[in-house]
């Protein structure tokens, strides 16, 4: 593969790489609120 393709080619799987670790932050580190009505109970759960 020539130099030509191959920093191209490495600077895109870098960015897809920061886009997904990104989004698996934002995913992990998001302050929603579940509520979860299961049998007689009622549960709040933060995630």
């Amino acid at each position: 593969m020539s130099r030509n393709l191959l920093y191209p080619v490495l600077g895109v799987l870098l960015i897809a790489v920061g886009a997904l670790g990104f989004w698996a932050w934002q995913e992990q580190s998001s302050n929603a609120v579940e509520l979860n009505v299961g049998g007689r109970s009622l549960s709040v759960e933060t995630r």
